[in-house]
């Protein structure tokens, strides 16, 4: 009720402007304490200022309809990179809360969109895995959930396109595997 009292009042017409409206207040509030805002996906739809950052969760579309309209964008569809996702086969796996993403396909994401214009690209400020932890119930299982996929997606974050080599990738990724032994860091062995 209250806030469609609010909306009653400001003259807003339905819950997506009504989100545009709370961004801008905050992104006002924010910017008078010299801090910028950073709003997940669903700011993209509603019209927001262009000094906010926007989180693509969802896909990467909504991080496309944000540099087009001139926002810095941080891609991290879950698709690509939500670790909490299950990484081989679901009978062998820690429970997770769904989805499948093994180290191949994080390794094969490329978080600047072909599609962009090079002005465009310039906006993409980079990307991000995401790790809920709801279904994770200490540590350990988190970094189970996390490495090796974090070294794939580091390196195709800080790579040129074309030099992208999985195979490549899989021979040094024995290096950082030593690593994580020395560090005792439980991760996820390279099977299935």
């Amino acid at each position: 009720k209250a806030c469609q009292d609010r909306m009653k009042t400001e003259g807003i017409a339905d819950e997506t402007q009504l989100q545009a409206y709370v961004t801008g207040r905050m992104e006002k509030f924010l910017q008078t304490r010299g801090k910028k805002v950073i709003c997940w996906y669903d700011a993209v739809e509603a019209e927001v200022s262009k000094n906010i950052t926007i989180m693509s969760w969802r896909s990467e579309d909504g991080g496309i309809q944000g540099v087009k309209r001139g926002n810095q964008v941080i891609m991290t569809p879950h698709k690509s990179v939500y670790f909490d996702y299950y990484q081989g086969d679901r009978k062998t796996e820690p429970l997770t809360i769904g989805g499948f993403l093994p180290l191949e396909k994080v390794y094969a994401y490329s978080p600047v969109p072909e599609e962009l214009t090079k002005e465009q690209a310039a906006l993409i400020k980079g990307t991000q895995a995401n790790v809920w932890t709801e279904y994770m119930p200490d540590e350990k299982h988190v970094e189970y959930m996390v490495f090796p996929r974090i070294a794939a997606l580091a390196e195709v974050s800080w790579s040129v396109r074309t030099n992208k080599n999985y195979e490549d990738f899989i021979s040094r990724l024995g290096t950082i595997i030593k690593h994580y032994d020395i560090l005792e860091i439980n991760y996820r062995k390279l099977t299935n």
